[in-house]
């Protein structure tokens, strides 16, 4: 069975390739070191023939791209390692940008987000979502796409505009809370989402590419403006994951994963998520290791997840961590008790021991049982400290076989053309009616006025007696009125 090596200590465990699919952890206090033990994973399964994504949050992970230089620090770390066969490489990396300004525009379909995904985009409650899950049926049943946001507007213009129509067959609908859901979409366009929403859309499987040497291609999502908004960023990664379980066909245990998915930042998938969203992330995790893709959270610590997502991470790379307050000591003592333990190693007292690039390591072993905890100093990455000049960037992007594919945005006939169509029709149907209604009004009046040049006027008596035997008539419509409904009343 093939493996990968992290790390350098006394008996480091091995990662096994057949196990990258049961997922992982990278947790760690800020500056611990967790960017560059990101780093060289990446950098050893792209070796072994194994795609990555991952997003780069702090615009430091594009040199993976270049090859590394052996600096004064780097050589002094290479000989506290004992490592004498050290070669710098570049390895293949594709650049990715929700916004097309760092990478190839990364875009998706309205309809392809789906109403859940995007009530946690908007942060809707249970009634807007209630709503907006209406206007999805709603565009299924009459054939309207909806790409992009202006699509979305649309539609929930004609719902709101038509409510009593629609509440007839889909359930009560309140303008209130269409025009809730419609603030909150101008929000998110002017947090740039309406560069995302559109075509031509993402194919996963470009994500899932070989070079021409067999190494696994380094998909790099630009992330430090999509980060600025924070529940974006993590509803767009976990859109990914759940477009990846659908689309993948199940594959059991490969002998190695068809594609690893870092999560840096994890906790802000689970920040302020309702229950429902937490309960599909979960199955989503849990599941989509048949399918052959590897999850890799990474986070500061192990309990800013779930314990039923922790639960399923085999493979865990923990570096230091701090402990100032009761609340923080009890956190690693429960970082500590989750390993299993070495007799060897006071793993408690080793947690806040650790150095800079140093880390506690346990991965499941070819039985798929986790292995001992160990102690170990994470290898120096092949690739690049220094960042990529723009001049480099840019030649990446165009370089890129996916250049001509995404970089044209296309506007094809959806509901916002749809909808405007329509609207036109019905303003030119109540301009007819209206135009209708005038000329039988005038009818009307004109017949009414020949009519009345030919009568002859009555007398005062006549015209007495005509008011006294209407006023009767109508006494007597008001009291049979009153009678019906006083008997519907019994």
């Amino acid at each position: 069975m093939t493996t990968i090596t992290l790390g350098q200590g006394k008996t480091p465990p091995p990662l096994y390739l057949n196990m990258l699919n049961r997922h992982g952890l990278i947790a760690g206090a800020t500056g611990t070191g967790k960017t560059v033990t990101l780093k060289v994973l990446a950098e050893q399964l792209s070796l072994a023939g194994v795609p990555v994504f991952l997003a780069d949050i702090k615009g430091d992970l594009t040199n993976l791209a270049k090859p590394g230089q052996v600096t004064e620090k780097l050589q002094a770390r290479l000989d506290l390692l004992g490592l004498t066969d050290y070669q710098p490489q570049a390895f293949p990396v594709r650049l990715w940008d929700v916004f097309g300004e760092s990478g190839h525009p990364v875009r998706a379909t309205v309809s392809e987000m789906g109403p859940l995904m995007l009530a946690r985009l908007l942060d809707l409650n249970d009634t807007q979502t209630g709503i907006l899950n209406i206007v999805f049926r709603v565009a299924d049943d009459k054939g309207w796409l909806l790409i992009d946001l202006k699509d979305l507007q649309s539609l929930l213009k004609e719902v709101a505009d038509h409510a009593s129509d629609y509440s007839t067959q889909y359930g009560n609908i309140s303008k209130q809370s269409v025009g809730a859901i419609q603030r909150s979409l101008l929000v998110l366009e002017e947090e740039g989402a309406d560069l995302f929403f559109g075509e031509p859309a993402l194919d996963l499987a470009d994500f899932m590419q070989l070079d021409s040497s067999g190494k696994g291609i380094v998909n790099i999502l630009s992330a430090t403006k999509l980060f600025q908004s924070p529940r974006l960023y993590s509803t767009f990664l976990i859109w990914l994951l759940a477009e990846l379980f659908e689309s993948l066909p199940e594959v059991g245990d490969p002998d190695k994963p068809k594609l690893v998915f870092f999560f840096d930042e994890a906790h802000l998938l689970f920040k302020d998520a309702p229950k429902v969203f937490v309960e599909k992330i979960e199955q989503v995790v849990r599941l989509i290791r048949s399918k052959g893709v590897g999850i890799y959270f990474i986070t500061q610590n192990p309990q800013d997840l779930p314990e039923t997502i922790l639960g399923q991470l085999g493979n865990r790379v923990q570096h230091a961590l701090r402990a100032y307050t009761p609340k923080e000591m009890k956190a690693i003592k429960a970082a500590a008790d989750s390993f299993r333990p070495n007799p060897e190693l006071d793993v408690e007292a080793v947690l806040t021991q650790l150095e800079v690039g140093e880390a506690l390591l346990s991965f499941l072993n070819d039985k798929g049982q986790p292995s001992m905890v160990e102690r170990a100093y994470i290898l120096p990455p092949q690739s690049s400290f220094a960042s990529l000049e723009l001049a480099e960037t840019q030649t990446l992007i165009s370089s890129s076989p996916f250049h001509s594919k995404y970089a044209q945005q296309v506007d094809r006939e959806s509901a916002y053309e749809l909808l405007a169509a329509k609207l036109a029709r019905e303003e030119e149907a109540d301009k007819a009616a209206a135009a209708q209604q005038e000329a039988t009004a005038k009818a009307k009046r004109e017949a009414k006025q020949t009519s009345s040049a030919g009568r002859p006027r009555k007398t005062s008596f006549e015209r007495a007696r005509d008011n006294f035997i209407n006023s009767a008539l109508r006494t007597v419509g008001r009291e049979l009125v009153r009678g019906i409904f006083g008997s519907l009343r019994k």
